[in-house]
């Protein structure tokens, strides 16, 4: 049975770049061939700021958005998101996301593209990976940081332009998921 990855757009915001970076990264990712690879935008699945009574460990969802966001997460094998810093930390669609769920994030490996201006994300993704921890994922240390990623953004067309070093970082970052996902699954099945 092959591994699937999600490649998750985690900002919402209208304007925003997270789509083309990630249908970028989609597209390598394809190629690599390592994973059944599914894109998700966290904003087509709208949810509110977290709204469940019980306790997600629980699992007894009463909202249909839940419900919706749980089964896309249980399908999946490894993550990978795809994601800006606001405010030197996490988007908030991502943190509420995440905590949206327990049982479906465990013990699975997790990756980040992280992208901005100078920083490149970097202290955003470096505290996200602080927060999987206790959703028992395993956040890689590999990663793609792309720096200044309007300049990587094509004017006419929308389009995501990578260059070497943002290739050589994003093979890395897949090779290592793919062992992590198949150590991991075991776990999770």
């Amino acid at each position: 049975m092959s591994l699937k990855l999600q490649v998750i757009i985690c900002s919402t915001r209208p304007g925003r770049v997270g789509p083309s970076v990630a249908r970028w990264f989609f597209e390598f990712a394809v190629e690599h061939g390592g994973f059944d690879v599914e894109l998700v935008d966290l904003a087509d699945f709208d949810l509110p700021v977290y709204d469940e009574p019980i306790h997600p460990r629980m699992m007894q969802y009463e909202h249909e958005h839940t419900e919706r966001w749980s089964a896309s997460v249980a399908a999946a094998d490894a993550f990978v998101f795809v994601a800006p810093e606001y405010n030197y930390s996490p988007t908030p669609a991502l943190i509420n996301a995440l905590d949206f769920l327990y049982n479906e994030w465990n013990y699975k490996p997790c990756g980040f593209v992280s992208y901005g201006g100078l920083s490149a994300g970097l202290r955003g993704a470096q505290a996200a990976r602080l927060q999987v921890t206790t959703l028992k994922m395993m956040p890689l240390p590999e990663g793609v940081a792309v720096p200044f990623v309007n300049s990587n953004i094509e004017e006419n067309s929308g389009e995501f332009s990578s260059n070497k070093s943002i290739d050589s970082s994003a093979k890395t970052l897949l090779d290592e998921l793919v062992r992590w996902a198949e150590a991991l699954k075991p776990l999770h099945r």
